[in-house]
């Protein structure tokens, strides 16, 4: 069991009761490692927090979103990148996913399976595969991203608009350093 968890999951939780529950989980982290030499705990305690935060979204936007239109996080990414972006390669549309190539291929196969993909052969090389939204794609996520982007807001209701802002700029600065892309001044 978690520090904090009393081994039943209440559906609410007040902000000060989450507060005093993820730094109990912080210290008890801070506690196994500390003997460690050179920790860095506030890196460790940043990061540790966008993979737990990425993770809930993640699980609460298939939970209260995308599970009564039968798609997973994937299958969701691969429909927006294709309505944004147009037709991909797979190997584009994967790296846009954050998944493997074979881990895509089944996602693919599912969507086309529903009908709201296609596959075709890429037309100046025939080893690659492009896939694209069929009509019923398209519709499936023009109706459902309004309903994504609206669980969105709610999930960042806990912050006021200027606090949403800065936490899209330093979220942008880290994934750029970690890309490779980072602007070193900013």
């Amino acid at each position: 069991m978690r520090p904090g968890s009393t081994g039943v999951r209440s559906p609410v939780m007040s902000s000060a009761r989450r507060g005093i529950a993820q730094n109990a989980r912080e210290q008890a982290v801070a506690e196994r490692v500390g003997s460690l030499h050179d920790i860095d705990f506030a890196s460790m305690n940043a990061v540790q927090n966008v993979y737990r935060v990425a993770n809930a979204v993640r699980a609460d936007m298939e939970r209260e979103v995308l599970g009564a239109a039968g798609l997973s996080w994937t299958s969701f990414t691969a429909l927006f990148v294709l309505w944004v972006w147009g037709p991909q390669e797979t190997r584009h549309l994967a790296q846009e996913c954050g998944v493997t190539k074979g881990t895509l291929t089944g996602v693919i196969v599912t969507l086309e399976s529903k009908g709201l993909v296609g596959r075709s052969a890429h037309p100046s090389d025939g080893r690659l595969v492009v896939v694209s939204l069929t009509p019923s794609g398209r519709r499936v996520i023009r109706q459902l991203y309004p309903r994504f982007n609206s669980h969105e807001s709610r999930v960042m209701e806990v912050l006021s608009q200027r606090e949403q802002e800065l936490l899209t700029n330093l979220l942008r600065k880290v994934l750029g350093h970690v890309e490779g892309v980072g602007d070193e001044s900013a």
